[in-house]
């Protein structure tokens, strides 16, 4: 079992101000640099998805890849599936790229619940919701996922439920929170300087 991550960095930051959400400052350093720092000792490789310049995200050595048609996080994670199956990857963990508190037993816990799913598609949950972005998908996935967007469909939950999905439930409410408005990235500069 081979094991990549995906940073899902196309979004367009419209709460935020139209700004590239990524690199907005958090504790010193940009927003992915803090899901980079709890993805990357989990998997094999990180990847980017992400559309624009890649050159802005030069400095984080991981592999940008576009969408081929943007439709919103899943044309993202079709995009890296295909990488990553290119790369010989059995298996990619997808995540927003405003999460800065990821767990820590992410993919193992991911894991361990994919073995209830039928289709092996595992994604987050916790004490507020499910958090359907932030999965384990197999890149075998990567031929259903493009007919679904071949299709026209879009939803994240629509595709997982049509799988088999199983929950991965954590106990942090905290631990997949997005930062959707500089609110929310006061917050968690407080939560990481023990301030909150």
């Amino acid at each position: 079992m081979r094991i990549f991550g995906v940073i899902l960095a196309g979004g367009e930051g419209r709460r935020m101000g139209g700004v590239d959400k990524a690199l907005l400052p958090l504790a010193g350093q940009p927003l992915i640099a803090h899901v980079l720092d709890r993805l990357e000792p989990q998997v094999e490789r990180v990847l980017i998805s992400a559309n624009g310049d890649p050159a802005r995200f030069g400095r984080f050595g991981c592999t940008v890849v576009p969408d081929a048609r943007p439709q919103g996080p899943l044309s993202g994670i079709l995009a890296a599936l295909l990488k990553a199956g290119e790369s010989g990857a059995t298996h990619l963990v997808s995540t927003p790229v405003d999460t800065p508190f990821l767990p820590g037993d992410l993919v193992p816990q991911l894991l361990m619940a994919a073995k209830g799913a039928t289709g092996g598609l595992a994604y987050a949950a916790d004490p507020t919701g499910d958090h359907p972005a932030t999965a384990l998908w197999p890149v075998m996935l990567a031929p259903a996922l493009s007919g679904f967007l071949a299709a026209g469909e879009a939803k994240v939950t629509r595709f997982a439920a049509a799988q088999g999905a199983a929950r991965a439930v954590f106990p942090d409410p905290r631990a997949f929170a997005n930062l959707n408005t500089p609110e929310d990235l006061a917050l968690a500069e407080a939560l990481l300087k023990g301030t909150a």
